[in-house]
């Protein structure tokens, strides 16, 4: 009995890391870095700005990682910070960016929107209620590590 959950585990891990490879695949060709494509994509789903502390914790990655991409696209003239208030920063695009946007995170989110054409509504809820309960779960066992 444990020898089959430690496959499942196993199995369900392999399947989670296909998921970061492919994401990995699709930075590379078009041409981004992970960081950059992240970044892009949570300003894209967001409607041409993103709260820069909401890219922080959406993805898990680092703050040094995130701050090293949003300089290389402000380099770029792809984006630029605007102060809020307080510390609050949010991430713009610039004219430029809205259209570079175009070549990489929109074409992303249409590649996962035809991913899931085919399921149900039925399979989809199925899917994130599951992910959500897992999350849910795996974090209240974490905090007790």
């Amino acid at each position: 009995m444990l020898n089959e959950l430690y496959e499942k585990i196993f199995r369900i891990n392999c399947l989670t890391e296909d998921i970061d490879s492919l994401y990995h695949q699709a930075a590379l060709k078009l041409g981004v870095s992970d960081s950059v494509l992240f970044v892009l994509y949570m300003i894209y789903t967001n409607g041409e700005k993103c709260l820069l502390h909401d890219i922080y914790k959406s993805f898990g990655i680092c703050k040094q990682t995130v701050n090293s991409a949003i300089r290389k696209l402000e380099n770029e003239d792809i984006v630029y910070l605007e102060k809020q208030k307080g510390k609050a920063k949010i991430v713009c695009l610039t004219d430029k960016g809205k259209s570079y946007i175009k070549q990489n995170a929109a074409k992303l989110f249409e590649a996962e929107c035809n991913a899931f054409n085919d399921w149900s509504e039925e399979e989809m809820n199925l899917y994130l209620h599951l992910i959500e309960k897992h999350n849910a779960s795996l974090r209240r066992q974490i905090e007790n590590l």
